[in-house]
């Protein structure tokens, strides 16, 4: 916790310090545990319609995705796979996107996860959520790999009080 307090103050300081005109951004951790992005991916939706031309799939209606320790839900989800057809390339989330990874949750409006690669870029009202602290941008790019997150566009935080801070 002590870590994260000082990553946020450290990204708020250089925030303070950042000419009014450039890009705002901070960096964070997300997530207690690292995700291992080679785990099998498995996905829940309340109907799903398949394109076989290119072998896509939109899910739709109360989308669940758990990938180990971390969980993806959305309103609609479109699941591309591979060109060589064997294992998934690709989700892009939208509506309502929620990506929780241990005690850490985000929102969004969408979210792409890019499987191999282990990044996750959620994109409109980010709202990041840890130990009472919040954090708000427009973007958040994680790196499932490292558990690294990156806020910009507008960076706001909230600080709970008290003495674990």
């Amino acid at each position: 916790m002590r870590r994260l307090t000082f990553v946020m103050l450290f990204g708020l300081m250089a925030l303070g310090q950042a000419p009014a005109g450039m890009a705002q951004g901070t960096g964070v951790s997300f997530g207690i545990l690292q995700t291992d992005t080679s785990q099998p991916v498995d996905i829940t939706s309340d109907s799903m319609r398949v394109n076989q031309e290119d072998g896509s799939a939109l899910l739709t209606g109360s989308v669940l995705i758990i990938q180990g320790d971390m969980r993806l839900s959305a309103d609609n989800v479109l699941v591309i796979r591979r060109a060589e057809g064997n294992g998934i390339k690709r989700l892009e989330a939208r509506g309502n996107v929620v990506l929780v990874s241990g005690e850490d949750a985000a929102e969004a409006r969408e979210a792409d996860y890019t499987i191999e690669s282990g990044t996750v870029v959620m994109r409109g009202d980010v709202l990041l959520t840890q130990a009472g602290n919040t954090l708000g941008a427009e973007t958040m790019t994680v790196d499932l790999t490292t558990g690294n997150a990156t806020l910009s566009g507008r960076v706001r935080t909230t600080l709970g009080g008290g003495s674990n801070n």
